[in-house]
């Protein structure tokens, strides 16, 4: 299964960052408001980060395999003033 680059953008944006933020903004509020389900809502949402992160990993798979890259082979594009750790 390989994601157009948007749709992967947009799935990692919200499986690293937006669930886990909401998950814990959720579990951090219902101790002081009492609401209800807080564990249950936090679990739910660590299941959730996980399929979608394996969903992720395979499109990222089939992106390398069509792209003859592979995760050792793979070379980042270079940012400006930020250096590689590799000692060339």
């Amino acid at each position: 299964m390989k994601l157009p680059n948007k749709v992967y953008d947009v799935l990692k944006w919200i499986v690293i960052i937006c669930l886990p933020a909401l998950a814990t903004a959720y579990v951090g509020l219902a101790g002081v408001w009492g609401w209800p389900y807080a564990d249950e809502i936090a679990k739910t949402e660590a299941v959730i980060c996980v399929l979608l992160g394996a969903m992720l990993g395979i499109s990222t798979a089939e992106y390398r395999r069509a792209d003859n890259t592979s995760p050792e082979t793979y070379e980042p594009k270079h940012i400006e003033g930020f250096t590689s750790s590799k000692s060339e």
